[in-house]
């Protein structure tokens, strides 16, 4: 099996945090959009070789997998 090292980004926008998780082998990922009242929401999506482009563009800034981590597990509300 091979070991991959996911890149991660975050956006903050008034009501509500996006964060993106991707594997930069696969071009896939996972998208946690959480909300200031503590809901979370997660889309696994498929992104093509110009994600980290489209992902500047749109104003996401790098961010941690700690970060990203305590939200899927639930661990931060």
């Amino acid at each position: 099996m091979q070991n991959i090292v996911h890149q991660y980004f975050k956006k903050e926008f008034e009501d509500f945090i996006v964060l993106v998780q991707v594997n930069p082998v696969t071009y896939s990922g996972v998208e946690l959009t959480v909300h200031k009242k503590g809901e979370v929401e997660k889309r696994k999506l498929n992104f093509d070789e110009d994600i980290f482009e489209d992902l500047a563009v749109d104003g996401f800034a790098e961010s941690s997998s700690l970060e990203f981590n305590l939200y899927l597990k639930g661990l931060v509300k």
